[in-house]
């Protein structure tokens, strides 16, 4: 498919505008859908303080809010979230830009909780994969932002979304159970040719497999997700190409995608032995390459940046977008947007 469609309303990317270089600005409607939030919604015992707060930010998502506005809410539990709600809505507003919000939090480590964490993730990969028609390219970045639980058999790997495989609480039914040879108890589909265009009705439902394996689409996917990302957020062009194993190659600079992956990559670093338990848990390799290799660091320059993606033993991936921001060896972070 070479044109592109609507995916992922639940991003809140189309609450947002986009200023002359195609980042994401904030808008009072992006603010508010926050208000929405179940952590948010004064339930019917809140008391008045509480009350005021939300229908007052509701009418103005940017107002200052004095800290003892939320010190004077009755619920602890309440005044944590608001509090929450507070600093994470003024760190947004304070910078031009979405991505450059998220750059921040990235690069200074500051603690913002997973699950808004990954809703940026989720609005700037949005923005990113705009004009991609590729749906493989697509349900691949929703890794970046949402765990999967992995599939193993008879030579394939399947991401399966974490949080539906849970709900479902059984395994993916045909096409995968001729793949690996499970009983037809689910109802997530395996994404392929025959399912693809199926996919924009239901992308916000999270509930199709991706198929990881070297002979399966899904990694060379995900390396385009890479691509996209750090063009998009750090204005830097790459190529990437997937590896089917780790042999001789020289790790002259690697980037963990997952924490698992990170620990492998450093035992490797350091000379260690590359177990069969690490052999096993490693699911995906990439070999990336800056295009201009003047943005490298001058240590490693013009030598390829390896890229290891690895599970948990319990077989989840929870990959780490943010390590490709923190983790390549860039000359210079502040030159990029």
């Amino acid at each position: 498919m070479s044109a592109s469609r609507d995916f992922w309303p639940s991003s809140g990317y189309h609450l947002l505008d986009r200023d002359a270089t195609g980042k994401l600005r904030v808008t009072d409607e992006f603010l508010k859908a926050y208000l929405a939030r179940p952590e948010l919604v004064p339930p019917k015992d809140a008391c008045a303080a509480e009350r005021e707060l939300h229908g007052s930010l509701l009418r103005d998502p940017r107002q200052f809010v004095a800290a003892a506005r939320i010190a004077a809410i009755s619920d602890a539990d309440a005044r944590e979230n608001w509090q929450t709600m507070v600093s994470w809505r003024d760190h947004l507003v304070k910078h031009r830009s979405l991505e450059a919000a998220y750059l921040e939090i990235v690069r200074r480590n500051i603690s913002f909780p997973h699950v808004l964490i990954g809703q940026l993730v989720h609005a700037i990969l949005r923005n990113a994969l705009d004009d991609c028609g590729d749906v493989f390219t697509i349900r691949a970045a929703e890794m970046f932002f949402r765990p999967q639980k992995l599939v193993i058999g008879r030579g394939s790997i399947v991401a399966v979304d974490e949080e539906m495989g849970s709900s479902l609480d059984r395994l993916p039914r045909s096409p995968l159970v001729e793949l690996l040879g499970l009983p037809a108890t689910s109802d997530i589909d395996l994404l392929d040719d025959a399912s693809v265009a199926t996919y924009w009705e239901r992308s916000d439902r999270f509930d199709m497999g991706l198929g990881l394996a070297a002979d399966q689409r899904g990694q060379a996917a995900l390396g385009e997700v890479v691509r996209r990302w750090l063009s998009h957020l750090l204005a830097i062009d790459v190529t990437i190409e997937a590896l089917t194993e780790l042999r001789d190659e020289r790790l002259s600079w690697y980037v963990g995608l997952s924490s698992d992956a990170t620990r492998i990559g450093d035992a490797i670093w350091n000379g260690g032995e590359f177990s069969d338990t690490m052999r096993t848990q490693l699911v995906g390799l990439f070999r990336l390459t800056f295009r201009d290799p003047a943005e490298m660091i001058e240590r490693v320059r013009g030598e390829p940046v390896y890229l290891l993606m690895a599970m948990t033993p319990d077989e989840v991936l929870r990959l780490k977008p943010q390590n490709l921001v923190t983790g390549l060896p860039i000359r210079d972070e502040e030159v990029v947007h």
